[in-house]
């Protein structure tokens, strides 16, 4: 069986954990407006430190295989952004997302590890669905999940405050389905 603490890589990029050093990195990538626009607004030093507290380092020993990682580029070893596989908050779906410092936008990073954290989420971690939210004005991230494979299946809300009880873009894709589509090691 797969090593759950094995984290995907791809020819271009790999992934870490996060560690309570990285505040900076973090609070820099949600302070930028454009980059925070669609996950939730800007956030203080004090909310991306409580981010990294409760929802990434917290997050990582209670579900193994699961979590919010730094993506880094693998030639340069710099920091583009994190990819996430972890529970959609207050719901025991498991979503897949990312959130990438413009300067690394349309270089297909968010779609290169989005497809290897599928692969992982379904081969290794033996999840049957993983799905995705966006905001419905999102278009780009919608393009992206697309791409990676999964299917928009409508909007939905969520009552969990972090979603402020908007509604958003639902994506699906399923194990058997995805793998059968996606037979090819990435």
């Amino acid at each position: 069986m797969p090593d759950l603490h094995d984290l995907p890589a791809t020819a271009r990029l790999t992934l870490r954990r996060f560690t309570p050093d990285d505040i900076d990195v973090l609070h820099r990538l949600y302070s930028d407006p454009d980059v925070a626009r669609y996950v939730g607004g800007t956030k203080t030093r004090e909310q991306a430190q409580e981010m990294l507290n409760q929802r990434i380092l917290a997050y990582y020993e209670a579900n193994p295989g699961l979590g919010v990682w730094m993506t880094l580029e693998r030639a340069s070893g710099a920091c583009v952004g994190m990819h996430l596989l972890n529970n959609i908050q207050g719901e025991t779906h498991i979503q897949l997302g990312y959130v990438l410092f413009k300067q690394h936008w349309g270089r297909g990073y968010a779609t290169e590890m989005s497809v290897a954290l599928l692969r992982h989420g379904f081969a290794a971690a033996g999840l049957e669905q993983i799905v995705a939210i966006t905001d419905p004005a999102n278009t780009d991230s919608q393009r992206v999940l697309l791409k990676a494979g999964l299917q928009r299946r409508g909007e939905r809300r969520f009552a969990h405050p972090a979603y402020r009880g908007e509604l958003l873009a639902w994506f699906e894709a399923d194990r058997e389905d995805w793998l059968a589509r996606h037979d090819r090691v990435q």
